[in-house]
């Protein structure tokens, strides 16, 4: 007999309570009917069980913040001082560098040298080279470290998005968010365990695609849930008009009892996804409401970020990033769109840096003061950079860029106040200590307590990593 998906059912329905939200979600469901045999008893005690023997190696953190600058911001003018550049400034680009590789815009065109747009300091006690750009930064230069080699495989936004976030360009694959709660679970009973915030400022800002923090062929309760920007944070969040809190309970536990019915004859691990789904999501009625209300912040933090309310901005984002963290979401990714400066660099540059430079200084001297960043990753970084060639579109600009690129990590035992690798004096190539984007996953993976070695789940005949089958490795020079 053929059954009908309950999932197609219900978001055909309109039972759905946010779509997304369902499937991330996982909690107590301690005024539910009893569960049925065969559902696991990690899940009747509430929280997402992850895989029984992780961590596998002793964890140095418990969560990451992702801080994605969407579109690519110019390593040449954050983090890569290079004189050389700004000596052949104008000048025409070394075939040397260019003839065979991957040029995104530029392919076919006369290429010259682009200078460097802004001045570099060398700051904290460290001596770390950061721009004028990133003044904010510059304060926190003892904090990070700057990976200065990093490369990937895709020179457009959505694939490059796509391996940042996934490790392959191919679509339907596991966001790495996903991973991470797939393999460890969640410590929060009351909110996702994977939290999507958006904000938009600066140039061309690009679309962000929903598979960069979908589940793929992982059970959808690890997918991301993505918090509007405007309005209730989870759609549906707030109850029907005329209905109470004892009138949604009512509702709930007859939905909980029609599952645990289908469940004993066809026991789907989807239903056990929805059995919690529903109980969760009554429980965010209240929670989210209170996460996003940020009145019970003294006024000194507020101003700290430059927050004003819950806006949908990037300070704003970054102060409910830390407020996701302390209440235990295990992965949180921000995107901030607009940094896809092929033209008007200087103008963009400054106003991407001046919407996030002091939220990211924020958060990092939040968490640090509160003794978080002790168990908490936060990368920070584009998708690709841009190229040490100019391209004029209002002004000068870059392209896209993959063979050589500047990210950071904080927190957790990463060496602060530190630089690793180095690019080739125009800023074209990784030349030293070369860094792939599967390094950087293995690297926050091993940080987490899971060896990338070991941590696979079986699709289509094939045990699949989020490390893929390629060779990577932890960047082991980086951790204290």
């Amino acid at each position: 007999m053929n059954h009908w998906n309950r999932r197609t059912f219900l978001s055909g329905s309109g039972l759905s309570l946010g779509s997304a939200a369902l499937f991330g979600l996982l909690g107590r469901s301690g005024h539910t009917a009893p569960l049925p045999a065969g559902l696991t008893k990690a899940m009747a005690n509430g929280l997402p069980p992850g895989i029984q023997g992780l961590p596998n190696i002793p964890p140095r953190v418990k969560r990451v913040i992702f801080l994605c600058m969407a579109g690519g911001p110019s390593h040449l003018e954050t983090f890569d001082e290079k004189p050389e550049l700004a000596r052949l400034d104008g000048q025409p680009m070394p075939t040397s560098y260019t003839e065979g590789q991957p040029i995104a815009q530029l392919a076919g065109k006369e290429l010259k040298v682009q200078g460097p747009l802004t001045q570099f300091k060398r700051c904290g006690e460290s001596g770390q080279v950061i721009s004028d750009f990133l003044p904010y930064h510059q304060r926190m230069a003892d904090d990070i470290c700057v990976l200065k080699s990093m490369v990937t495989e895709q020179i457009n936004h959505d694939p490059a998005h796509t391996f940042m976030n996934c490790g392959t360009a191919l679509a339907g694959r596991p966001s790495m968010g996903s991973w991470v709660t797939y393999g460890l679970g969640s410590e929060c009973d009351d909110l996702p365990g994977f939290v999507v915030l958006t904000s938009v400022g600066g140039r061309n800002p690009q679309p962000i695609a929903s598979r960069q923090w979908g589940s793929g062929f992982l059970p959808s309760r690890f997918q991301g849930v993505e918090f509007n920007a405007a309005g209730p944070p989870v759609h549906y969040v707030d109850p029907p008009a005329g209905v109470g809190h004892d009138g949604q309970r009512r509702v709930v536990d007859a939905i909980a009892k029609l599952n645990q019915h289908r469940f004993q004859s066809v026991p789907d691990p989807e239903i056990q996804t929805r059995l919690s789904a529903y109980e969760i999501a009554f429980r965010m009625q209240t929670s989210v409401p209170e996460l996003v209300d940020f009145s019970d912040e003294p006024q000194d933090v507020l101003d700290m970020y430059g927050a004003k309310g819950s806006d949908g901005s990037y300070a704003s984002n970054c102060l409910l990033a830390r407020r996701l963290a302390e209440r235990g979401v295990r992965f949180i990714q921000l995107y901030h769109r607009g940094w896809d400066h092929h033209g008007g660099l200087e103008r963009y540059m400054k106003i991407c840096c001046g919407l996030t430079d002091r939220p990211t200084w924020a958060l990092i001297q939040d968490l640090k003061r509160r003794g978080m960043l002790d168990d908490t990753l936060v990368i920070w970084g584009g998708e690709f950079g841009r190229t040490p060639m100019f391209q004029g579109k209002g002004g000068a600009g870059r392209d896209h860029h993959i063979k050589g690129f500047s990210m950071w990590m904080a927190g957790g035992g990463v060496k602060g106040g530190t630089s690793y690798g180095a690019t080739d004096p125009l800023g074209y190539n990784a030349v030293e200590n070369v860094t792939h984007v599967r390094d950087l996953h293995a690297t926050m993976l091993h940080m987490l307590g899971i060896d990338h070695k070991r941590f696979s789940y079986p699709y289509q005949g094939l045990d699949t990593r989020l490390t893929g089958v390629e060779e990577a490795h932890v960047i082991d020079d980086v951790l204290s």
